[in-house]
């Protein structure tokens, strides 16, 4: 049975003050060993202050994005082999944001899962449509396009220990939310190209939803069947809502 996942992205929010608050009331309410791995994904300044604070609670520690390089003269890149230095277990690759904003394209993503793999981290590859991909039919056909080049790129055996988030675009930071049905179509849909290719990974895969999930949507989010916990953006902000989401996946 897969154990359930909740992450919480912070985006470009948050201070040293709030990081220290969120890791004293979420680490010393973190679940026992038959609960949802948690984890914290902070921006860059953070990361080796809620490390130190939540590792021995049993609450990861991801980071938001990394280089597709491991060293060398690239000023303002952070390398996965820094990151895991500082105590970060995971980190996201290809959130929505980081291909609308920056650019990147399905071939870096892939060079940027691959880096994190090399550095032994868990990489969480985002994945998701916009409004009008959905609109006009294709959200499928971008979904399998997005997968398959990281597959292509790194193998399949790669995928082992790696997490997917499915963030339809037009769901994040809107207070928009996919409904657990349409939700769970994807994520049977994105478990269904894995398990093509090799039934135990398709079937041990995580596969977690992103996209304005809350302590109010939670457990008929988590309930679905294809559908491993969450990618939690705006909420996560709020150490008891995060909590509160959490248990909805115990």
């Amino acid at each position: 049975m897969r154990r359930k996942l909740v992450a919480g992205n912070w985006k470009m929010n948050g201070s040293l003050a709030s990081i220290r608050g969120w890791c004293e009331t979420v680490g010393s309410a973190a679940t026992d060993e038959g609960g949802p791995e948690l984890v914290l994904v902070p921006p860059f300044p953070y990361l080796a202050e809620a490390a130190a604070r939540l590792t021995a609670e049993g609450v990861a520690v991801g980071a938001q994005d990394l280089s597709l390089r491991d060293a060398g003269a690239y000023t303002g890149e952070v390398s996965g082999g820094m990151l895991a230095d500082v105590g970060c277990s995971f980190v996201l690759v290809g959130h929505s944001e980081r291909r609308a904003l920056h650019g990147e394209s399905d071939a870096v993503v892939a060079d940027k899962f691959a880096a994190a793999r090399r550095a032994g981290l868990r990489p969480v590859l985002c994945i998701g449509e916009t409004l009008d991909e959905r609109e006009t039919g294709i959200a499928e056909r971008v979904i399998a396009r997005q997968v398959r080049a990281v597959i292509g790129q790194v193998g399949i055996a790669a995928f082992v220990g790696a997490v997917i988030a499915y963030e339809p675009v037009w769901a994040i930071g809107t207070g928009r939310t996919a409904s657990p049905q349409q939700a769970q179509e994807v994520h049977r849909y994105v478990r269904g190209i894995f398990s093509a290719i090799d039934a135990n990974i398709g079937n041990s895969l995580q596969i977690v939803y992103g996209g304005s999930v809350k302590a109010a949507n939670a457990a008929e989010l988590f309930a679905m069947a294809d559908i491993d916990g969450g990618l939690v953006g705006g909420a996560s902000l709020d150490a008891a809502e995060f909590l509160a989401i959490s248990r909805a996946a115990a």
